[in-house]
């Protein structure tokens, strides 16, 4: 199954970034999504920069507070398509501990999530489902137009609904 990197801008080519398993181990141009936990230890014991983090949906993301300026990129698994967690991550992420650097979907992401996806603030997807893929080489993406609810990203009409607010 061939798993492509999608932003608004069309498909990345070359992306650096690798899950990696017992079978695959990231290459001298590729770089690892670590575990939260391996994350934590790694910049515990050194003062670099510029890691990616593999996000699952059981996992506390505030624990990733005092790290979000050393994170390059923030991967949020989806499992399967049923598996909502992922979208609090992203709005806990981005909403509540200001994060700012790229974040991406990587999982089961079907098509007719990617716009409710870029809604909570994803701008980058790792996308296998063939549909998908053909969709979005289409830039054919499904959505509605009029938004009642506030997020990371505002509608693109502006901000609908001025008597309800985010509270801060």
């Amino acid at each position: 199954m061939t798993t492509r990197i999608w932003r608004e801008t069309g498909f990345v080519e070359n992306d650096p970034w690798i899950i990696e398993t017992d079978e695959v181990k990231a290459e001298e141009d590729q770089r690892p999504l670590l575990t939260m936990d391996q994350l934590i230890e790694q910049a515990d014991a050194s003062n670099e920069v510029g890691f990616g983090v593999l996000i699952k949906p059981a996992d506390d993301v505030r624990r990733l507070e005092p790290y979000l300026y050393r994170i390059e990129l923030a991967a949020v698994q989806f499992p399967a398509f049923n598996d909502g967690r992922g979208f609090s991550h992203a709005s806990l992420l981005r909403e509540r501990l200001g994060y700012t650097n790229e974040l991406r979907a990587v999982g089961d992401v079907l098509i007719d999530q990617v716009p409710l996806m870029l809604r909570c603030g994803f701008d980058s997807f790792a996308v296998s489902n063939t549909t998908a893929l053909k969709r979005l080489a289409e830039n054919r993406l499904p959505g509605i137009s009029v938004h009642y609810q506030p997020t990371a990203r505002s509608a693109e009409a502006g901000e609908a609904y001025s008597w309800r607010r985010r509270s801060v």
